[in-house]
């Protein structure tokens, strides 16, 4: 199990204070300092689809111009994008068991772990 983000994102914040309080000691991969591997960016996206990975809505993606954000059409564009500017990958991304969970409420956690 590892927990992909950045740290002060309030969701990864929320993910990791939850883990912690719930005893999953759970790996942490800083996606700026330690980059976003394209291989593991393609598994990701294979599993959860480009468009639920790219986050849409962060200050990052508003902060792209038109013609940037137009340029991102598939999903060779958004792996592109998403390595050049790992703050545009949803977050957090929770690896366990073989699976990629994007994002996080308490519930789908609870659920999850069967909490």
């Amino acid at each position: 199990m590892k927990l992909y983000g950045i740290p002060n994102c309030s969701s990864v914040k929320k993910a990791r204070a939850w883990l912690t309080d719930h005893a999953h000691d759970t790996p942490f991969h800083d996606f700026r300092k330690q980059g976003v591997d394209a291989a593991w960016l393609r598994k990701v996206v294979a599993q959860t689809g480009w468009q639920a990975l790219l986050n849409t809505r962060g200050t990052t993606w508003r902060k792209l111009t038109d013609a940037e954000q137009a340029a991102v059409t598939d999903e060779t564009s958004a792996i592109a994008l998403m390595l050049a500017q790992p703050s545009v990958i949803k977050r957090p991304v929770l690896e366990r068991n073989g699976s990629y969970h994007l994002g996080f409420t308490e519930e789908h956690y609870q659920a999850l772990f069967g909490e």
